[in-house]
């Protein structure tokens, strides 16, 4: 295994705060974490483009007082939101302790194609869960040297972020460079097509981070741009976006939501004592950490066991308002109870059930403003046919917050795209609950594996993420 670097990065937003030191700067603490802030957006590149990358499956070491649910998320901190890993050339990490100096000499470090896809990428990062089933996108337009124009794409069904960063840059988009994470559309959909816009603009290059695999789009934007005489660059950090848009790309293809297990559990294995008590096994870092994973997903789903145990909201709750996801439950019998708070209304309630459900006790539901799906004959819901339920209500990607018994049988299934495991240092003892509560396979060569692992410290405990390796890969 390669010893990978240390990064700190935090992906919990609070309020900028900055620490009024001795220093000779005129500008009041606010106006300081200002800047810093907007220049540490625009120039991050140089320590993630420094970092070396392994081929083959690295673990990513990376401590922070919170999660960050995507890859490269600032860190918000005393001196405003800095990169990960970011640090100064007098040592320091810029904040308001010093190293102001060390900051402005490492803005001259390195400006190319890279550094503006990356905030180009980083602006399509903070709008995940935002989209519904379309792609995260960021723009960035750049004319002599500056930066004219900025965009991503905030909400499906308005415009993409092409258009809002040509409607910046205004006529200053005649001639410019145009980086975009992801092909510009080629067809009418809910939104005329982009690449017109940018012809129409008269642009002089487009760098595209990653080709569309949205079969209406695949390779047609490119083509007519280069068609008007455009320059197209392609496959700039083309990895990053597609780990970007992993849930996109799982529903282009297959329309099923691309799904996140989260799991919390001590070191032994266990999410709750022998009583059944696991409030709480992480502390308030990790469970903040999973209401963001809330806002960024589009469903929750847990089995009926959780809500008959705990009676949870299965909301998103956080410092600012969130979004709210679909609330799914799976249940097989329908003994979910009408007074669940699942019901209260606040967002819309899904529950998977099967033919030996109660028809009558489904009306109820009905009644309460549920969408009941009879998924399979039964006795267990069918949970291919749920994903493709679900898939079909264009819900493109699902957090699973459920027990032992349903994140195992998702497993099992083959319909878990990553996995999250919150490890608290805690030992719960062998009559604790396990984690996954399924029939393992007899030889350790034959157990399930886990790739593109990643590893980060959450306050006080530890998020351990990777992705299930198919059968024939390692």
């Amino acid at each position: 295994m390669r010893l990978c670097r240390v990064r700190n990065e935090s992906g919990i937003r609070k309020e900028p705060h900055v620490r009024a030191t001795g220093g000779t700067s005129s500008f009041p603490p606010d106006v300081r974490g200002y800047w810093r802030s907007v220049l540490s957006l625009y120039f991050f590149s140089h320590a993630e483009a420094s970092e070396k990358k392994t081929k083959d499956t690295a673990v990513r070491m990376r401590t922070s007082g919170a999660f960050s649910p995507h890859e490269g998320r600032l860190k918000t901190s005393p001196g405003g939101p800095r990169p990960p890993g970011f640090v100064f050339g007098d040592g320091t990490d810029g904040s308001a302790d010093g190293g102001s100096q060390g900051f402005m000499e490492r803005l001259n470090d390195r400006l190319n194609d890279e550094t503006y896809m990356r905030l180009a990428l980083r602006m399509a990062a903070e709008t995940t869960g935002q989209t519904g089933v379309n792609p995260a996108v960021g723009c960035v337009v750049v004319k002599d040297g500056r930066i004219v124009g900025l965009g991503a794409h905030l909400k499906r069904g308005e415009p993409h972020a092409e258009v809002h960063a040509l409607n910046m840059a205004g006529e200053r988009a005649e001639g410019a460079t145009v980086y975009v994470t992801l092909e510009p559309c080629a067809h009418h959909g809910r939104t005329p097509p982009c690449c017109d816009r940018l012809i129409e603009a008269k642009v002089a290059r487009v760098v595209v981070a990653s080709v569309d695999p949205n079969p209406a789009v695949c390779g047609k934007g490119i083509a007519r741009l280069r068609e008007a005489g455009i320059e197209v660059v392609t496959g700039l950090l083309e990895g990053e976006e597609r780990r970007l848009n992993a849930a996109y790309r799982k529903y282009i293809a297959t329309r099923m939501p691309y799904v996140t297990l989260k799991i919390a559990l001590t070191l032994d294995g266990r999410i709750a004592t022998r009583t059944g008590d696991s409030r709480w096994v992480t502390g308030p870092e990790a469970r903040e950490a999973v209401h963001v994973l809330r806002h960024r997903h589009q469903a929750i789903m847990v089995g009926v066991s959780t809500v008959l145990a705990d009676d949870p909201e299965l909301t998103a709750r956080l410092p600012v308002p969130a979004m709210q996801p679909v609330r799914v439950v799976a249940d097989s019998r329908l003994r979910v109870p009408e007074t669940a708070r699942i019901f209260d209304g606040r967002t819309p309630a899904v529950v998977l059930t099967t033919e030996q459900a109660d028809p009558a006790r489904a009306d109820r539901l009905r009644r309460l403003g549920a969408e009941v799906l009879v998924c399979g004959p039964g006795p267990r819901v069918d949970l291919h046919l749920a994903m493709r339920r679900l898939g079909e209500r264009e819900i493109a990607s699902v957090l699973l917050e459920g027990g032992g018994q349903l994140g195992g049988a998702m497993l099992k299934a083959g319909l878990v795209d990553q996995v999250k495991l919150f490890y608290a240092p805690k030992l719960a003892g062998e009559d604790g609950i396990p984690a996954f509560a399924f029939a393992g396979p007899e030889r350790m060569a034959d157990a399930l594996r886990l790739k593109d692992i990643e590893i980060e410290r959450v306050g006080g405990d530890w998020c351990v993420t990777g992705v299930p390796a198919r059968e024939g890969e390692t």
